[in-house]
């Protein structure tokens, strides 16, 4: 992930993160401005941008901060259920997409990182790099499951289930499909299913 600018780590600065990251998740980034954060923080503009610098570097470090909780909540999940015995490769893939599901149906406005590139991307803002970071994270994370376990085709396949994950994150948000994940698995599993 990129570094972040000045340390926000104050219990100001981590009062203003928390506030600008529910805020930005809730209404939107363009939708927020530092006035409304201030004072939903119960802080001066002068400390908001004392710790950050910008609105910019701000958005930046809560787009950080939501991808580390993700891939923390989301390994150690991961881990629990490995260590009860998955299947290495097509088991922890599916597993992988089960996990993801539950995050979901724990934010129900999408994802983060989707919606911020909807208002930023294209452009030369500092979250960008941290949105493309966590898309990234997760071809990875598909792609090296699949390597760990001896798969031969791993980056092709990891990189098909990552679609199939977007595609999900995607259609659940909207209730486009309310079985998207599910859909995905089954997708995902006959991917993956041994041929011959």
């Amino acid at each position: 992930m990129p570094r972040r600018g000045p340390n926000p780590h104050t219990p100001a600065g981590e009062k203003i993160l928390v506030t600008a990251g529910e805020l930005f998740y809730e209404r939107g980034i363009r939708g927020v401005g530092v006035d409304l954060i201030a004072e939903e923080a119960g802080v001066t503009k002068k400390t908001l941008y004392d710790r950050f610098g910008s609105k910019d570097a701000l958005v930046a470090a809560y787009l950080t901060r939501r991808h580390e909780r993700w891939a923390t909540w989301f390994t150690e999940r991961l881990a629990a259920r490995d260590s009860a015995g998955l299947e290495p490769g097509a088991g922890q893939v599916l597993a992988a997409l089960e996990i993801a599901e539950e995050w979901a149906d724990a934010n129900m406005r999408g994802c983060a990182f989707v919606n911020a590139h909807g208002e930023i991307g294209g452009t030369a803002h500092p979250g960008n790099a941290v949105i493309l970071a966590d898309k990234q994270y997760m071809l990875g994370t598909f792609t090296g499951l699949l390597r760990d376990a001896g798969h031969p085709d791993a980056e092709r396949l990891g990189a098909q289930v990552h679609l199939l994950y977007e595609g999900a994150l995607v259609a659940h948000t909207t209730r486009a499909q309310p079985d998207a994940f599910a859909t995905a698995r089954a997708a995902a599993r006959a991917l993956l299913a041994p041929s011959g």
